[in-house]
């Protein structure tokens, strides 16, 4: 490969490494920041999963806004937009000072953090050979995703507002770098035409045909999020419905599971490369990761090093990420790819709003692991019925349009 190509993964990789960071620092830091705000201790999981769904709902229209102006304007403009938009956000969540104002920054920061997968993906995805690009879309992925690791380990040694002001200040860096990318030449061969409709979501919805494959292209997805927002986020309060010998650290959690997930998308990209098949390797995951939610989910007397340990094996489960993410780029031509890559991500982890408000209304009624249960029972089902409906994609040529 060229070295234009090798920056350009190593560029897409970093900025994914920034954007997790930032990403995955509230559910590591909810508690303690929450706290220092002065939020009552019994207060915390109902203010937190308000902050959580603020900061889902700002990934949710991000990701619809980004993806649309890459279609039009190009991948590098999002690229560099959104990385700046979330960068200024997380340095402004240092200063923070109520919940309200948290909760408003947090909106931002994920308005600007649901631009950078999706642009770096569509371009990676353009630019390597279509053999290839399987592993370059795991390294980005991989590299990418280790940002979550990082922010549990720095969270340990240094403030939460510090670990915010660290993030922002590495997204500003990075923008430096950024600059000797260059655009998609899929994209530069369509951007001057007037006779081709780029970045039209009307499109999404004038085929129903098309419209279904790009709900089971989010919907594929949907359990790597139940476990990363529910049963890593709420480790806490799971912890102590299950009656754990010790108190579970989220931040822990969420590290121990981002290691697992870092490695799991190298690992499902090279494995998707070597047989030749995403669907196959996405259903491993998928069985994978429902037979460890259910064991955590029925041990009783939990030991915080089991959930740990477990927490790592789920998240190498979940680490078909960058293979949901290439299967969605592959699935749609050029004039809509950087649409549906960018808003299908966000729409994943906007799913997060949804499971959190069945988890409140269930609670009270069922407990909360019975609750938790049933979430995960219908994302797991609908996310096997989705994956048997999808094409394979693998190898397929990206130099076609929607029409």
């Amino acid at each position: 490969m060229k070295k234009s190509v090798f920056s350009l993964v190593g560029v897409a990789a970093l900025g994914y490494f920034v954007d997790i960071f930032d990403l995955a620092l509230f559910g590591i830091v909810r508690v303690q920041s929450l706290k220092d705000l002065g939020v009552a201790e019994e207060r915390v999981l109902s203010v937190g999963v308000q902050l959580l769904n603020a900061q889902m709902l700002g990934l949710l229209f991000g990701g619809l806004i980004w993806g649309v102006l890459g279609d039009k304007y190009g991948r590098l403009k999002v690229l560099f937009g959104s990385i700046l938009l979330y960068s200024v956000a997380n340095l402004a969540n240092a200063w923070v000072n109520s919940p309200e104002t948290y909760a408003y920054l947090r909106f931002v920061a994920g308005l600007g953090l649901a631009g950078e997968l999706g642009a770096a993906i569509t371009l990676v995805a353009e630019t390597l050979p279509k053999e290839k690009r399987g592993y370059g879309t795991a390294i980005v992925a991989g590299v990418g995703l280790s940002g979550a690791v990082a922010a549990g380990i720095l969270s340990e040694w240094v403030s939460w507002r510090m670990t915010y002001a660290i993030g922002g200040g590495l997204g500003l860096l990075l923008l430096i770098l950024r600059f000797k990318v260059s655009e998609s030449s899929l994209f530069t061969q369509i951007k001057t035409s007037h006779d081709i409709s780029r970045g039209n979501l009307l499109l999404l919805f004038r085929s129903p045909k098309r419209l279904m494959r790009y709900l089971c292209c989010i919907c594929i997805a949907v359990p790597i999020w139940y476990c990363a927002g529910i049963l890593m986020t709420f480790a806490p309060e799971i912890g102590s419905a299950l009656q754990a010998r010790e108190t579970l650290s989220a931040g822990r959690a969420i590290l121990f599971s981002y290691v697992g997930v870092s490695i799991g998308d190298v690992l499902s990209g090279v494995l998707s490369q070597l047989f030749k098949s995403r669907k196959k390797i996405i259903g491993w995951a998928l069985a994978l990761e429902g037979v460890v939610a259910v064991f955590i989910l029925t041990r009783t007397d939990l030991s915080s090093s089991l959930f740990y340990g477990l927490a790592f094996i789920i998240g190498l489960a979940t680490g078909y990420w960058a293979i949901f993410v290439t299967v969605t780029s592959e699935n749609f031509g050029t004039n809509l790819r950087s649409t549906v890559t960018t808003s299908a991500p966000n729409f994943v982890r906007a799913s997060v709003v949804p499971m959190t408000l069945a988890l409140t209304w269930l609670k009270p009624q069922l407990g909360l692991l019975p609750s938790v249960a049933i979430i995960g029972i219908f994302v797991f089902l609908l996310a096997s019925v989705s994956l048997f409906f999808l094409d394979e994609t693998f190898s397929k040529d990206l130099n076609y349009l929607e029409t």
